[in-house]
């Protein structure tokens, strides 16, 4: 389970704190897919501080950019999960 808290929520700037590299690294992967997106990226302090993930947009809110890039991650997990189940 992914810890997350909630930094920042403007309309077009968010900052989430997470506490697992792999799903920041994710998000600012599939973050970049957007148009919308200008800046996608995740810094950490110190290796034993939990990471802030950042996002600014224009053109829709970053709140929205984050609930397109959930949903585009889930629909390509579904994918994968229906080919291992198929092998």
């Amino acid at each position: 389970m992914v810890n997350a808290t909630l930094l920042k929520n403007e309309k077009n700037v968010l900052e989430i704190e997470l506490d697992d590299l792999t799903i920041a690294e994710v998000l600012r992967t599939y973050l970049h897919k957007d148009k919308s997106v200008e800046f996608a990226a995740w810094k950490r302090e110190h290796p034993t501080k939990p990471m802030t993930l950042r996002i600014e947009t224009k053109g829709k809110t970053a709140k929205k950019a984050l609930q397109d890039a959930v949903a585009l991650i889930e629909k390509d997990s579904e994918k994968l999960v229906s080919v291992v189940k198929k092998g």
